[in-house]
């Protein structure tokens, strides 16, 4: 992965411990150590174990000097050549794939001598071009997840990283696709959905009416996640302040932190709702699934931003699902797989603040709606989204079952 522990990617270190029960030892090499001020309960444990390195260390000039004049060197410019080219026209992922190569090579040695036996990388920019630089130097297999703006942001090398793989993992059917128009139907056999799941045995339906449904507090609308513009948060406030305009007694929970923060604090203070919307910040999980407990809606108005980033199907649907809290979501890449308009939760159009408003009163107004979605969205997690059933297929592929 980029970077370990990211408060946001929960996924990852779910996943770790998913497999690490099936008896598959996992060794964690992050690229960077995220300087996270929150870290989640309980993956402080594999923090503890993951093999952090620096970016740049005296070492990998060692280790690269070594590999260049050995009898491998040949293999160790092809490599850097490879990089190089299948990145050129796209200085994001040129300058990434340069930076992280000495590195790459390092991670190659350590691997070898460990005894790795397969590489797996999550995100399919640079921890899978990583994943390809080890593969090439050492012949160790790798395979790669890709999610949500890693693939659709920029495709450079794409079809190199896929050819080379023992197989890809799709987070969503739409991914799948994305890929398969991309580096052709050639590679549709080693290209699988395997969703991120959550772990629904943890996960208890929550028990009783929330007091908006007993008819004693006011509609409590739930967004989680980065702020930032791919997530729409603007968008969720705009609708809450129709609502209110509307006479709904509404209030917002905005649980998360990041680059927008201050810019959608000044905008709940423009629409009126500086009263009514409360930033958590960012939470350890315990802390927000509290709050997720206390939500009548999760919203996740999600949209595509101008320079290419989208989501995948946010895992935060999942975990809201899974304890019985209605959904609103953008009807947007993978979405659509897990909410299924009238049926496990109501689609919008993105950056449709009007249709988000019409979609949230309609749940305020239908108790019976609430209830029902609430129940088939629960199965709908256990039957597809199941992490110890998505775990046990990766591990499968792992050990080359097909």
């Amino acid at each position: 992965m980029s970077r370990f522990p990211k408060l946001t990617e929960t996924f990852i270190f779910t996943e770790i411990q998913a497999v690490e029960a099936l008896g598959v030892r996992v060794e964690i090499f992050p690229l960077l150590r995220e300087q996270a001020e929150v870290v989640h309960e309980e993956a402080a444990a594999l923090v503890r174990r993951a093999r952090f390195t620096p970016l740049l260390s005296p070492r990998y000039l060692l280790d690269n000097l070594a590999l260049l004049f050995s009898r491998n060197g040949c293999r160790y410019l092809g490599v850097l050549w490879t990089l190089a080219r299948a990145n050129w026209g796209s200085a994001r992922y040129l300058g990434g794939a340069l930076a992280f190569f000495p590195k790459a090579v390092h991670l190659a040695r350590r691997m070898a001598a460990e005894g790795v036996e397969h590489v797996h990388a999550h995100f399919a920019s640079h921890p899978a071009a990583v994943a390809f630089a080890v593969h090439r130097l050492t012949g160790i297999p790798y395979s790669f997840t890709a999610h949500g703006s890693d693939l659709h942001r920029d495709r450079h090398m794409l079809a190199e990283k896929v050819a080379a793989a023992r197989f890809v993992v799709a987070i969503s059917r739409y991914n799948r696709d994305a890929i398969l128009r991309e580096c052709g139907e050639g590679c549709s056999e080693k290209v699988e959905v395997i969703h991120c799941g959550v772990n629904t045995m943890a996960l208890a339906v929550r028990r009783g009416p929330t007091p908006f449904g007993e008819g004693r507090g006011p509609f409590r609308v739930l967004s989680i996640g980065t702020l930032h513009e791919v997530k729409g948060q603007r968008y969720l406030l705009s609708a809450c302040r129709v609502l209110r305009e509307e006479g709904l007694d509404v209030a917002c929970d905005l649980v998360g932190d990041g680059p927008d923060r201050a810019a959608l604090v000044a905008l709940a203070a423009r629409l009126g709702l500086a009263d009514r919307t409360r930033f958590h910040g960012a939470l350890e999980r315990r802390a927000l699934l509290a709050v997720l407990g206390g939500a009548d809606v999760l919203a996740v108005p999600s949209v595509p931003t101008a320079d290419g980033r989208r989501e995948g199907i946010p895992v935060v649907l999942m975990e809201a699902m899974a304890t019985g809290v209605p959904v609103v979501a953008s009807r947007l890449s993978g979405i659509p797989e897990l909410v299924r308009e009238g049926e496990t939760g109501l689609l919008v159009e993105p950056r449709d603040a009007a249709g988000l408003a019409r979609a949230l009163a309609r749940l305020a107004g239908d108790a019976g709606l609430r209830a029902s979605l609430a129940r088939a969205g629960r199965e709908a997690v256990e039957r597809e989204f199941d992490l110890a059933t998505n775990a046990a297929r990766l591990v499968e592929l792992f050990s080359g079952e097909p």
